[in-house]
């Protein structure tokens, strides 16, 4: 039977740090889905859409890879698409904490999901895309950090900000 992985998260936006690890989950496993949170609490710089749109574009072609959207426990949107592992990344020691309690509750939710934890490329292990968005907001530079398509619309939120 194929495996099929979800790699779940709000990626707003993408980061290079999310690309190293949906391309290596991808070498991993016959397939990885790249899922998108829709949390309605939350105010993202982009909206589900745009983060859809973006992440479509950034891996059109890497056929192993979907992107799709999910709402509620994640475990059920595993279990929906029939896929048995979920992905999650560690950039550092201080993710292992909560990341490790998430994988012990949703195998507790479902036995049958195994969550698997990657760590990306040494050169992205500090990258966060709240870390991206506040260092883009601030005039920083985050070429090199984030896929070319995520700089040019991240430009483009400023400037549509700044024109309000």
């Amino acid at each position: 039977m194929p495996t099929l992985a979800v790699y779940p998260g709000s990626f707003d936006p993408l980061t290079n740090g999310h690309v190293d690890i949906i391309t290596r989950g991808a070498r991993l496993f016959d397939r990885i889905i790249v899922a998108m949170l829709v949390n309605a609490e939350k105010a993202p710089l982009f909206s589900v859409d745009e983060r859809v749109e973006i992440a479509r574009a950034v891996f059109k072609a890497h056929p192993k890879v979907e992107v799709d959207t999910f709402g509620g426990l994640l475990v059920d949107y595993v279990e929906r698409r029939q896929a048995q592992v979920i992905v999650r990344g560690l950039r550092a020691v201080s993710d292992f904490e909560f990341e490790f309690q998430m994988a012990l509750m949703n195998q507790r939710l479902n036995a049958k999901i195994e969550t698997v934890f990657m760590m990306p490329a040494e050169q992205y292990t500090y990258i966060s895309s709240r870390l991206i968005k506040e260092v883009f907001s601030l005039g920083g530079r985050v070429h090199g950090l984030v896929p070319e398509l995520v700089e040019e619309r991240l430009r483009e939120k400023v400037s549509t900000t700044r024109t309000r």
